[in-house]
């Protein structure tokens, strides 16, 4: 029996520490998370490299589905256990840190040129999923299993274009790529991987729900802050590992594939699972917007105040928002 099956919510009527085991139970499934994510990206990379797939293709396809992979655990997880607030807030609240967080964290690091073709594929790409999402969302306040079917074709048309047609979009070091792992630890680092974003899910759904009950607040503000943040680890990690190590096509590219990914692939075949239903109202009347209005705020940031390029000024901007974004969230 699933850990999240255990209804939690009940443990204040057993001991008084409840609150300290929910929160144990959250770090725990977020420790298993990360390291499943880690391992997850590690032998997916390590794949990629065996087909010959060029950098900027990895980091918009294969390091955005490996990093995005908690967010699709948790949000599936989440939505037939009965919880859609906490997986859409998953969704929303993760692509939101992306970019303001993970994203100004990322440029603090150092500056990114951008080519023209970054700018006229990949951020249109996010905009048009994400009005999308707005689009299926505000008609009706649910996503249904249509609409998820939907999302993910959207999703598969994407990849087709990506693998045919897209040029490198970031400027990018001339360096040799890392070498391979023998086939035995890339099989290794996917299956313990999948494995223990299955168990960290888990336990952070039980842990998050139970804090949620606990302290009193809404499933919702508990999945745009807590288990966002905590998902998004992984893109954080891999942003600025491939920063470190001057892979700026990857660490963009990860940021804005994840971005896409979380909305086509991970809502989308959350809905085909089980549809999603807005139980909040303010998932839909404000924290969209912000998933919106972050995403359209690259678009100048790109050109100010030196075209085609993103500095430490921008990280301050982005990460001026995300700040605001969490304050008005809890007030």
């Amino acid at each position: 029996m699933p850990l999240s099956a255990v209804r939690l919510v009940y443990l204040p009527n057993l001991y008084p520490h409840a609150g300290m085991t929910y929160f144990l139970f959250f770090l725990v499934g977020l420790g298993l998370l990360i390291l499943g994510g880690s391992w997850l990206l590690r032998g997916a990379v390590d794949l990629s490299l065996r087909l010959a797939i060029p950098k900027i293709i990895i980091g918009m396809t294969v390091v955005s589905f490996a990093t995005s992979a908690p967010e699709l655990i948790v949000s599936l997880q989440a939505a037939v256990e009965g919880y859609p607030d906490l997986a859409l807030g998953n969704v929303v609240g993760s692509n939101v840190a992306n970019l303001g967080l993970i994203l100004a964290i990322t440029l603090f690091i150092g500056p990114i040129n951008v080519r023209r073709s970054f700018y006229f594929t990949d951020w249109p790409m996010m905009m048009l999923a994400s009005l999308m999402l707005y689009g299926f969302m505000y008609a009706d306040r649910r996503l249904d299993a249509w609409e998820g079917g939907v999302l993910v074709v959207t999703m598969f048309f994407f990849l087709i274009y990506l693998l045919k047609y897209q040029k490198p979009a970031v400027e990018e070091d001339d360096l040799r790529m890392p070498s391979r792992l023998p086939l035995y630890q890339t099989v290794f680092f996917l299956g313990a991987g999948g494995a223990a974003l299955w168990g960290g899910s888990e336990l952070l759904i039980s842990g998050a729900e139970g804090l949620a009950r606990y302290l009193g607040v809404s499933d919702r503000i508990i999945g745009i802050t807590l288990v966002s943040v905590g998902t998004s680890i992984p893109e954080m990690a891999a942003s600025v590992i491939a920063m470190i190590r001057q892979e700026k096509s990857i660490s963009v590219g990860n940021l804005i594939g994840s971005n896409i990914f979380n909305i086509l692939a991970v809502l989308g075949i959350t809905a085909l699972v089980h549809p999603i239903a807005i139980l909040d109202e303010r998932l839909l009347s404000q924290d969209i917007y912000w998933m919106l209005g972050i995403a359209l705020l690259v678009l100048p940031l790109v050109f100010i105040p030196r075209g085609l390029r993103l500095g430490w000024r921008d990280g301050i901007v982005l990460l001026a928002v995300y700040t605001a974004f969490l304050y008005v969230s809890f007030s």
